[in-house]
């Protein structure tokens, strides 16, 4: 009996798959017999994970900063959830509505643009450690070299003009919006 060439390819795939354990088989026709087997890392993914595991807190954080200037990426500030806007008056009809002054901001983002000059350095990355408590020197070094930054967010407007002075007074450049 002589079998047709795409059902002979099928079986050939069918005899050459291991016996020992039982694979999902699924067919995509009657010629095709695809064989679905878990997705395991590769062995050099699992090695570079291995070795990111056994990093210090430090060196990961350099290694995220290594990993977004080789990879040209930028860190994306998340919006502030908008408060639900209550709903308007309605205006008598005789009169043509008042215009709405626009709603004064009250939260910030301060964000550092770079330096005024490089003699000012030191003193710029001893104020943003003081503004960001969280971070230590290195950190704060790393965050003015690769400026510009985001450098809080959500602040109010005293805070926002506090710490703008401060900075430009060390010898920094910020932005608020």
């Amino acid at each position: 009996m002589m079998m047709k060439p795409a059902a002979a390819a099928a079986r050939r795939v069918a005899l050459a798959l291991p016996r020992a354990r039982a694979m999902p088989v699924r067919m995509l026709s009657q010629s095709v017999r695809v064989c679905e087997e878990a997705s395991a890392p590769s062995p050099k993914i699992t090695e570079i994970v291995d070795r990111i595991e056994k990093l210090t807190l430090l060196e990961a954080s350099e290694l995220v900063q290594e990993l977004k200037t080789r990879l040209n990426i930028t860190d994306i500030a998340m919006p502030a959830a908008a408060a639900p806007a209550a709903p308007a008056a309605a205006a008598p009809s005789d009169e043509a509505p008042a215009e709405e002054k626009p709603k004064e901001k009250t939260l910030f983002t301060i964000k550092f643009l770079g330096l005024g000059s490089d003699s000012a350095k030191a003193k710029v990355i001893k104020e943003v450690k003081a503004i960001n408590t969280s971070m230590n020197l290195v950190e704060a070094k790393k965050f003015v070299e690769s400026a510009p930054q985001t450098l809080k967010e959500n602040v109010t407007k005293e805070d926002a003009e506090k710490i703008k002075e401060a900075v430009e007074k060390a010898g920094g450049k910020i932005e608020l919006a």
